[in-house]
């Protein structure tokens, strides 16, 4: 990435494991339809061998979402977070394996940040918050209409899926850095897949 624009200060607050997603390892998806930055609408209990990568928002370059951002564990990294698995989506596609994005932010706010950092791979809307209610998703609250955030208040705090037929086959939770967590999947990948967290 080298982006000096997304580097991470280096005193954000490590988040803790919290055991908000100790239930989901070894779940089956249901079938719930997600808008999608580029197929209409994709069906997340179909889906095969992808990582889904779950943020709580990513910020507009004009707006700044304020010191409180920073402070809230965890919350910082999703531009990084995404732009490591678009560095790392052609490893990822040589063994086999689909990339997704999730957040609660609308697809029109989605598509504006996928084009804009060129993401090769589809980012999911859960806008509704359908999937973070059936699955009792850990969440947080945090105000993004000032900062043109384009989603409801309530955000997933960031985790990462490894689905093998639309079952949920291991959890990572919590992610930090952020920015090292594509890396960290696919070394995982490359290792077997195989565990469950």
């Amino acid at each position: 990435m080298n982006d000096p624009r997304f580097d991470l200060p280096p005193d954000l607050p490590v988040p803790l494991d919290d055991g908000a997603a100790s239930h989901l390892a070894g779940i089956s998806l249901p079938p719930i339809l997600l808008s999608s930055t580029r197929s209409g609408e994709v069906n997340i209990s179909q889906l095969d061998r992808a990582i889904i990568f779950i943020y709580p928002r990513t910020g507009t370059p004009s707006l700044s979402p304020g010191s409180q951002w920073d402070i809230i564990p965890g919350a910082r990294g999703c531009t990084p977070q995404s732009c490591g698995f678009r560095d790392l989506s052609g490893e990822f596609a040589a063994l086999g394996v689909n990339i997704f994005g999730l957040s609660t932010q609308t697809t029109e706010y989605q598509r504006e940040m996928s084009d804009r950092l060129g993401l090769p791979f589809e980012v999911l809307s859960d806008s509704k918050l359908e999937l973070t209610h059936a699955l009792r998703l850990p969440t947080f609250e945090f105000d993004i209409e000032p900062i043109g955030g384009g989603g409801p208040s309530m955000l997933i705090k960031r985790m990462t899926w490894w689905i093998r037929e639309g079952r949920i086959e291991h959890v990572w939770y919590p992610v930090f850095p952020p920015d090292q967590s594509a890396s960290v999947v696919l070394a995982f990948l490359n290792a077997g897949g195989r565990r469950h967290q």
